[in-house]
């Protein structure tokens, strides 16, 4: 998965059920592409859930199919579903993948971090000085950015709140990023959001040596709707990899539970988050 626009887990479902709907009605991509008049690419990306589909094309689509009644009421409406503007699209210059649409909808996110506290806990100083790091130099967009993942964090509270697990090594804890001020405040805001009851944070401490899954930032996302699959977001120097897979997903699960199992339980990550608080509050 790539950049795509709109509520990104309808447009999955939407892009699925068109790939279903045309290997059941026998036909290639290159034929749906001849009797539509389009290019084969257009059909491919409405497939892999890159673009949406204007209305007329949903509706050729259909008829090419075969699917009439309640079926195709139901696909219209996801569609025009999708195409509605999520509040991340204000920041598609500086959010150009599909991270913060498939969050937005998720209920619940589990999110390993070897080096950083998780941009869903991060404090407005800690995360201009983490995008700040990141070769981005104009003021302007690092405000945009910062802007951005504060708008993230709106997820946490309200009538339906995001479930987020959160496992950190402790070399998050003690980079001071930001400087050691900025960083007691971010271990103060990390100590008071891990007290919700929709928020678990755990530390995997020095001495607990290697372990399985380490130095690999990983989140696990799940949906409310148990027609939408998992998605498992690896991020590295080279950018973003979405899995979609059921087996891979699996086994990166069971490495999240691995993670959790190396981690400090709860209340003694608690205890070592305010210890170092208070180290770097001292400095």
């Amino acid at each position: 998965m790539r950049g795509v626009g709109g509520p990104t887990v309808r447009l999955r479902r939407l892009s699925g059920e068109l790939t279903r709907l045309r290997r059941e009605a026998g036909f290639v991509r290159e034929e749906v592409a001849r009797r539509l008049g389009v290019a084969a690419s257009t059909v491919y990306r409405i497939e892999a859930g890159r673009t949406r589909p204007h209305t007329r094309t949903i509706r050729d689509l259909l008829d090419l199919y075969g699917v009439e009644g309640s079926a195709r009421d139901a696909l219209v409406e996801l569609a025009r579903d999708a195409a509605r503007r999520g509040w991340w699209r204000a920041y598609d210059d500086v959010l150009p993948g599909p991270y913060v649409g498939l969050e937005a909808e998720a209920s619940s996110v589990r999110n390993y971090e070897p080096l950083l506290v998780p941009g869903l806990l991060q404090t407005e100083d800690y995360a201009r000085a983490v995008i700040g790091a990141a070769l981005v130099k104009d003021p302007a967009e690092i405000e945009r950015r910062a802007a951005a993942r504060m708008e993230r964090q709106r997820r946490l509270t309200g009538p339906a709140p995001l479930e987020l697990w959160a496992v950190l090594d402790e070399a998050a804890l003690r980079r001071p990023v930001g400087g050691p001020p900025v960083m007691a405040e971010q271990l103060r805001r990390l100590r008071e959001t891990a007290v919700q009851p929709n928020v678990t944070v755990q530390v995997v401490p020095f001495d607990a040596g290697a372990y399985l899954g380490m130095g690999n930032s990983t989140a696990i996302l799940a949906f409310p709707d148990p027609g939408d699959a998992d998605v498992v977001l690896l991020e590295n120097m080279s950018g973003e990899l979405y899995l979609e897979d059921p087996a891979e997903i699996r086994g990166y699960v069971q490495v999240f539970d691995h993670l959790r199992a190396a981690a400090l339980g709860p209340e003694k990550s608690m205890e070592m988050i305010i210890s170092v608080e208070k180290e770097m509050a001292g400095r």
